[in-house]
């Protein structure tokens, strides 16, 4: 079964990752890791620790011997450039919204700087490391992970009818991750001024998952639902609020017949559906069309405008501890949302091809394929 641990914090000495399961021969490039790692750090509204701070590289540790994975744990390493954990001062003002005053009663700690360090977004880092590999391992079967902005700031894009590779290139090369041009450059707007206030946003992004065959997941047991799996990783992603599949809400307020996915065969397409309000899932396993989620992110809880808080020592009123921090960091919480996904998927396709090398991974792979095609 493939798995992982993270370790470390926001500055500390490095951060690590441990994954376990993966298949012999599997080929990992540090530069492909580390362009996601960039990807994450990018975006429009970003604070300083993204601009120069953090500059983050993949260093391989084990597991891997001239470019192909041994089939035993993988070690990955992250450094921090800022390192100065033991010499940060203590913390004592909760902030609003964060997890230092419920992570300080649950653990007893009177220093909230031994809550943040972790509880930091900054943890992220590793996760998109893992999702990375992840992402490598799922394109030999053609699986395509993307993901754009759709609303930020009260601005809603307008993206419908575009086809996924546009969405991809045109997301890649906006500041936002916004396909929508105009949506972008309005979305802009709002972060500045918001910024001029010493407040922050939120937003909605879109996560789309292209090439995934039909019947991965299962409807045996709850567990194993692929929508519950996926939408349970990416509500793990900090300051994810909420999680749509699909129409989802939308599904509330139409009729049946406005909602479910009729199904036509072709002898060249096999079973298609023409729509897909499913969001490509369907009885908790996918269906062959695109997988499509939707993810909530919160404002950030970090303000330069501090909210009324109250110090754990003394009890009195106070404004909340200002730690550095993005105004938006909607653009990078969707990359990370490809990355905790990919995981996902990369666990679930080697539990159902199961094996030890790529070589036999693939050879039950299409196995499979020929038993769809001739069904």
């Amino acid at each position: 079964m493939l798995r992982y641990l993270s370790a470390g914090e926001s500055h500390g000495k490095c951060l690590s990752a441990i994954i376990e399961g993966l298949p012999s021969s599997l080929k990992l490039e540090e530069a492909f890791i580390n362009n996601e790692l960039k990807r994450r750090l990018a975006g429009y509204g970003r604070g300083p620790r993204s601009k120069g701070i953090e500059n983050d590289k993949v260093e391989f540790l084990s597991g891997i011997r001239n470019g192909l994975t041994l089939g035993s744990p993988l070690t990955l390493k992250i450094n921090n450039n800022d390192s100065s954990i033991d010499k940060l001062a203590a913390i004592s003002k909760p902030r609003p919204g964060h997890a230092d005053l419920p992570g300080a009663l649950k653990y007893n700690q009177e220093d909230i700087r031994n809550i943040l360090e972790r509880a930091s977004a900054r943890e992220t880092a590793a996760r998109t490391a893992v999702g990375a590999v992840a992402k490598i391992f799922l394109s030999h079967f053609q699986v395509i992970i993307a993901s754009h902005v759709i609303a930020l700031g009260g601005v809603d894009a307008h993206t419908k009818g575009l086809k996924l590779n546009d969405i991809i290139e045109k997301a890649e090369n906006s500041d936002l991750r916004c396909a929508d041009k105009a949506a972008e450059k309005l979305m802009k707007e709002e972060i500045s001024k918001i910024e001029n206030e010493g407040d922050t946003l939120g937003g909605i992004f879109e996560v789309i998952i292209g090439g995934v065959c039909p019947g991965i997941g299962s409807f045996v047991h709850y567990d194993r639902k692929l929508d519950a799996i996926l939408t349970s990783a990416l509500m793990s992603i900090q300051a994810i609020k909420g999680v749509e599949v699909g129409l989802g809400f939308e599904v509330a307020k139409k009729a049946g017949s406005q909602v479910h996915d009729e199904i036509f065969y072709d002898k060249k397409k096999g079973f298609f559906r023409k729509t897909n309000n499913a969001g490509g899932m369907e009885g908790g396993m996918s269906n062959g069309e695109p997988i499509i989620m939707r993810c909530a992110m919160k404002p950030i809880p970090t303000l330069r405008k501090a909210l009324e808080s109250v110090d754990i020592k003394s009890k009195e009123k106070f404004k909340a501890q200002v730690e550095r921090s993005d105004i938006t960091a909607v653009p990078a919480a969707a990359v990370v949302a490809e990355a905790v996904v990919a995981f996902e998927l990369a666990k679930l396709f080697i539990e159902k091809f199961g094996g030890d090398s790529m070589g036999e991974i693939e050879r039950n792979y299409k196995a499979y394929l020929q038993q769809i095609e001739g069904f």
